[in-house]
């Protein structure tokens, strides 16, 4: 069983719906879903450097079934094209992570995976701008 909690106003996707919580909320999920937090939700338009596109497509992926295939050939795109530009090894790693977790359909596992990838990312990023 999984519990979340939301805070007021905070909105969650379960299933593909679209949940927003009315005052503090818990909820008890007691079979398989594919469950995001409001703050895991990333818009398209914050979707701006290759690990985020990354991120995105796998979200995609993970709350919309129907169209798994085209979002898997946009990850499989992304990932090559993330991996030339991170080449830190630990990022690698993280890169292979994300793709394992992808391939085994664990979806909630790799967006954690793509997260930290943003983070790699961002160090590039400000590294850069120095």
């Amino acid at each position: 069983m999984l519990r979340i909690t939301l805070r007021d106003g905070e909105k969650a996707i379960v299933n593909g719906a679209v949940l927003r919580a009315v005052g503090r909320t818990q909820i008890a999920v007691e079979n398989q879903v594919s469950i995001l937090r409001g703050r895991e939700v990333m818009q398209p338009e914050e979707a701006t450097t290759p690990a985020r596109q990354l991120y995105f497509a796998a979200m995609l992926a993970y709350i919309d079934p129907a169209n798994r295939d085209q979002h898997h050939d946009n990850v499989v795109a992304l990932i090559g094209n993330l991996v030339a530009t991170l080449t830190a090894p630990e990022a690698r790693t993280a890169c292979i992570a994300f793709a394992h977790d992808m391939a085994q359909g664990d979806y909630y596992k790799a967006l954690s995976a793509a997260r930290e990838l943003i983070g790699f990312e961002n160090v590039v990023t400000e590294a850069q701008a120095a």
